[in-house]
């Protein structure tokens, strides 16, 4: 079973959008509990377009499963993985004012640094993640410097899903082979939806954890959160 955390990112746009808390995204996150979801993912921004760091700590009071926050590890998300300690801390190579996470690190060029993080997550009791493109060169090199786990950039593999699915799964076949080969955990994530889920899972050899959001949102303006979460676990049953 893969499990499926859901990144409430959107939710808390749809409410900055108008102010105030509605929706309530403390609420939405704990009924994706109830929904089935396994976990959580946040990604607080520097500029808060989203989830906010208030909404961070307020979420770590309440979640009951695994709680997931993603950002770029500069002072300020290191304070918050720092105080709030979530299961799994997910190392994003963002810029400031990125509209969206859309490229793995490159671990042999920044492995000093990232390297001194992960060994402080670790110090924290957090597991740790980095996202990377299905690229061996890069994976290799995260378990060099000690992740735990890798979560594969699957925004070009949604890309090419239409076109040919066996063409564009091909390259994270690979990555996955690598990646269980040398002990890591095997997440993924961006732009995987009901469309192309089961198949990217079917394929590869271990798929650990998915992290979706966007494709979440989306489905459930029609059909309701509850059910969309259903049928999001169904795909990776």
């Amino acid at each position: 079973m893969t499990n499926l955390s859901v990144n409430i990112n959107k939710i808390a746009t749809l409410r900055n959008a108008r102010g105030g808390n509605m929706p309530n995204i403390v609420q939405f996150a704990l009924d994706c509990e109830r929904f089935g979801a396994n976990g959580i993912t946040v990604h607080p921004r520097p500029d808060e377009r989203h989830v906010t760091t208030t909404d961070v700590y307020d979420l770590k009071e309440v979640l009951t499963t695994e709680f997931n926050i993603e950002g770029y590890p500069d002072e300020r998300y290191m304070k918050i993985i720092r105080d709030t300690k979530p299961t799994q801390a997910t190392l994003v190579p963002d810029p400031p004012g990125v509209l969206t996470s859309n490229a793995g690190w490159d671990t042999v060029k920044h492995a000093h640094f990232l390297k001194e993080i992960i060994h402080e997550i670790h110090s924290l009791g957090i597991r740790s993640s980095l996202f990377v493109a299905p690229s061996i060169v890069h994976i290799e090199k995260a378990a060099e410097i000690g992740v735990n786990c890798i979560e594969l950039y699957t925004g070009p593999y949604a890309e090419e899903f239409t076109l040919d699915k066996e063409i564009a799964v091909a390259p994270y076949v690979v990555a996955a082979q690598s990646a269980k080969n040398i002990g890591l955990k095997i997440n993924a994530g961006h732009d995987l939806n009901l469309e192309n889920l089961s198949y990217f899972k079917s394929q590869l050899c271990q798929l650990d954890e998915v992290s979706i959001g966007h494709a979440i949102v989306c489905d459930a303006l029609y059909i309701g959160i509850e059910n969309t979460i259903q049928q999001y676990l169904y795909q990776l049953g």
